[in-house]
């Protein structure tokens, strides 16, 4: 009989304990809304079902994720400094438009790319705004929360009613009307260049190739890819072939958005969930430099960053028993110059 694998260290238990009690938590609370968004299943579309159980298992994976990851030393410190500074009354007096517009600017425009490279903005905005607009018409569609319905069966006019309630009619062969109809075709038009943009780049780029990893890397982007162009071919049967291959091509498009979906929290977008925690701390770092809390490098006077960021640093690295933690009060100029000395004397010495 093979001997029995000793159990893991209790903390590590305790947080996968805690993380699937919030998966749990979350996908119940997902599943009672679904049920009663959709008026107790009644405009719950049952071919819609995968897509639906899809967003279930998102759900738990996000939560999964998100306490696994808040749950280390150094995101705990971050994630709690950052809550505390987009809900501190003193912060907003201090800054009221502070955080709409890092909301606007991280978030949104995401400037910070623009630093890097324009091509590089530009393709992750068309991703970005593409997959935005995708997620905010298929998940409340997916789950019955608001319906098209046509007194036809055929259109062209439409009324969009949600949770039951009718918001407005509208004609699907009017600008308006077919802007709204086309909606997700219109993200998939988005999606597909800036996605082909950074496939494109990852095959080219020798810095991008170096460490790269195809499950983690180029696989989201090949099903960004697939889950547009089929979306594209189903409207397009539609239209020009008279439903021809729509079958199949349903179910393609099905498989591929279910397995993103489902991917989605273990992977590289995962980011995407992580990024508006961010801006909480954006916005602990913009106030402390309104207060001219800024830190001076021990060694040059330069300024490294913000006093109360250095101290929650220093902390993170005690917390992780780093041993170190009075190196964060150099400048990175000078922590190169503090490691070439130490190699020097200590290392280099002992060849001589």
């Amino acid at each position: 009989m093979a001997p029995q694998q000793p159990p893991g260290p209790p903390a590590k238990r305790s947080v996968t304990a805690r993380a699937t009690l919030a998966g749990a938590a979350v996908s119940l609370l997902l599943i009672v809304a679904i049920v009663l968004g959709s008026r107790l299943l009644r405009d719950f579309d049952s071919a819609l079902l995968p897509y639906a159980v899809a967003t279930v298992f998102l759900a738990f994976g996000v939560a999964y994720r998100y306490t696994v990851w808040v749950s280390a030393p150094g995101a705990r410190r971050l994630f709690r400094r950052g809550i505390g500074s987009l809900f501190s009354a003193a912060n907003f007096r201090k800054a009221p438009t502070a955080l709409p517009r890092m909301a606007a600017t991280y978030l949104g425009l995401q400037k910070f790319l623009g630093a890097r490279s324009h091509a590089r903005w530009a393709a992750h905005q068309l991703i970005f705004w593409g997959c935005l607009l995708a997620a905010a018409i298929t998940f409340p569609l997916t789950w019955g929360w608001f319906t098209f319905t046509s007194s036809t069966g055929s259109g062209p006019g439409y009324e969009m009613r949600i949770w039951g309630y009718k918001v407005l009619g509208f004609d699907s062969l009017d600008l308006a009307g077919w802007l709204m109809f086309h909606g997700l075709d219109i993200a998939a038009v988005l999606v597909i260049p800036g996605a082909s943009y950074f496939l494109w780049r990852r095959m080219k780029d020798r810095g991008a190739i170096t460490g790269q990893r195809f499950a983690y890397d180029l696989l989201p982007l090949i099903c960004l890819i697939v889950i547009s162009v089929t979306g594209l071919l189903l409207t397009f049967s539609s239209i020009f072939l008279h439903g021809g291959g729509y079958e199949f091509l349903a179910i393609l498009h099905m498989v591929s958005v279910v397995l993103t979906l489902i991917y989605l929290p273990f992977g590289k977008f995962f980011h995407i969930v992580q990024r508006p925690a961010a801006v909480g701390m954006q916005l602990f770092k913009y106030t402390a430099r309104q207060d001219e809390q800024v830190f001076a490098c021990k060694r040059c006077g330069e300024p490294v960053d913000t006093g109360p960021y250095v101290e929650n640093l220093r902390g993170t690295m005690r917390d992780l028993k780093l041993g170190f933690d009075s190196f964060v009060e150099y400048c990175p100029r000078c922590k190169r110059v503090l490691r070439g000395n130490a190699y020097l004397t200590q290392v280099k010495k002992g060849f001589r």
